[in-house]
This record gives C-alpha cells, structure tokens and sequence, in this order.
C-alpha cells in the first residue's frame, strides 16, 4: 500500500520552543490514530503537515509531495476537519459546503453538485438549506465532516470528530469513518477517546512531548501482547491445570482457590470450560483480558525515552 505520510527528521519550533523533535517514520495505514497528553505536539502536527507552521529541520511527504516544495499540490489532496468551529454562521450548509469545494478548486456547478451529495451522505439532507448558526453541535460536527470531503480528497485529517457528541451521535460518527476507510479513502484521527481510536484505527503514532513515543500496527500489537486469565476454583485443580499446561498455557496456583494462566496461541475461552468440565472441577469466577489500546496508550507514556 502507497505510504501516506512519511515523516523524515521532522523539527518545529514555534518561538524559541522547539514543539516537534525529529519526528521519522512511515505511515502507510488506511486509517491511523493520532495520540498523546495535551501538549504532546498533535496539533502542530496537523498544522505543520497543512502548511500552517514551517519545518525547523527535516521534512514531510504527502503521497509522494514534500511540504516545503509542493504545498498546492498537497492541500488539493487533504481534507482537513478542524476541532472548533469555523463557519459563516449566517451561511446555509450547502452555500458554506459549496463555497468549500470551489476554494478546493471544483467549478461552480460541479461544486453545488457535490455539496448537496455530501450533504445526504452525512445525514444532513433535510437541513441543508438552514443557516449553520442554528445547528445543534452533532449537526455542526456532521457539516465540518462535509466539507473535509467535499472536493474528494485522497487524505482527510480528523481532528476530534466526536467531540461534544451524544452516544448515538458517536456511532454514526464512527461508522462513517469506517465507511470512509473501506471506500479507500486515508485517514487521520487526532481524538483524546482512545474508543474511537480503537474502533476505526489500523494504526496508531503517540507522541509525547514533541517526541514519537510509539507506533504499532494495532492488530498486530494486539496479537503480539499476551492474554491473561484468573479463575476462582472450588474443588482439586490439579487435574486442570495438568491438562492446561498440556495445551501450552503458563499456569499458576494463586492460592485460596486461584489459578493464573497465560493462555497461548490457539487457546480459546472454550478451552478452559472444557478442561474443567473433564476434570470435574467447578469454577466460580473467570476474569479474562488482553491488552487494550488504553494499555499501549499508558505503556507509551512510561516510555524511558519520553518519560517526563
């Protein structure tokens, strides 16, 4: 797959700070998750890739396209959906919407075209000739989203798309971006849920203070991480765990009637009942887990490189 973005000694300052600190490293997902603790560099990020703020040292590609000498080529291929506001509020959707897409470099007519798709696609068909100062803020989320892909970007920049939103205004949220995805679009999501990250995300880079503390490939990091497993007994678990040990799983008599387990690869939940069941050992409590991206997220943030 084409890399997205590629990240090659990236410097930033801003002043005499220097908020980004030799960022290197390819990201070629459909979908990555942007994180970090406020103040981490996200935001500068964003703007560095969209041409607002300057490389100190170093550089970034877009598909291809370097920041410092091809910016109009990369700004027709992003879509960027900022985190406030930013509307006329006077302007109806689909005015605001097409005037968008010809800034992006459509022709009238196509524009009006595309801004009324968009518009439908979104879920906000029926409103679309309202003014945006009387939009609710799901509604307001639903228009910034709209006119990120108006013009058909290869690349569009989420930045807190469910921010404010109510849980179900969430899912269709995130189902959209997962719509997204599969249609082959790329994208980035900056969001402080690391739920929404989870859901939609391939990837993920983590900063933390200006630095990247992390990046996986979220699938394969959940692989790689081990699945662990408590259980409450009642009766002589000998037997079981023999028969769990002979499966390849780690096992530990905890005492008062516990036993720990590191379940290897192939092993399921099933697995367990029915050692227990030929065994005839009774279990009362069974607490499994493996990690979640919240785990990553707090492993990163006690990395030794980037410890505070």
């Amino acid at each position: 797959m084409e890399s997205a973005i590629e990240l090659a000694g990236l410097d930033v300052h801003l002043g005499s700070r220097k908020i980004l600190d030799n960022l290197t490293c390819t990201l070629s997902g459909r979908t990555i998750g942007l994180l970090g603790p406020n103040g981490a560099g996200k935001s500068t990020l964003i703007n560095t890739l969209l041409g607002f703020h300057k490389p100190s040292r170093g550089t970034a590609r877009i598909f291809g396209y370097d920041i410092r000498k091809d910016l109009d080529r990369i700004r027709s291929v992003i879509g960027f959906m900022p985190e406030n506001d930013s509307f006329i509020a006077g302007m109806t959707a689909v005015s605001f919407v097409r005037m968008m897409a010809e800034l992006n470099g459509l022709p009238s007519d196509a524009a009006l075209e595309r801004a009324h798709e968009v518009l439908f696609y979104v879920g906000l068909g029926e409103s679309r000739y309202r003014q945006l100062g009387t939009y609710s803020l799901g509604m307001k989320q639903l228009a910034k989203l709209a006119q990120a892909i108006v013009h058909g970007p290869k690349l569009v920049i989420l930045d807190e798309p469910t921010n404010g939103l109510d849980p179900p205004a969430r899912q269709r949220m995130t189902r959209m971006i997962r719509e997204m995805r599969d249609t082959g679009l790329r994208i980035i999501l900056c969001s402080h849920l690391l739920r929404d990250v989870e859901e939609t995300c391939e990837e993920v880079l983590i900063l933390k203070n200006g630095r990247i503390v992390h990046y996986c490939n979220v699938e394969e990091e959940r692989k790689a991480n081990l699945r662990f497993v408590e259980i409450e007994t009642h009766g002589d678990d000998s037997g079981f765990i023999a028969a769990m040990e002979g499966l390849g799983c780690e096992c530990a008599a905890a005492g008062d009637r516990r036993v720990k387990m590191v379940m290897s690869d192939g092993v399921e939940i099933r697995d367990i009942y029915r050692a227990a069941e030929s065994s005839k050992l009774q279990l009362r409590r069974l607490n499994y887990r493996r990690d979640t991206l919240e785990d990553i997220f707090l492993k990163a943030m006690e990395d030794t490189n980037g410890r505070s």
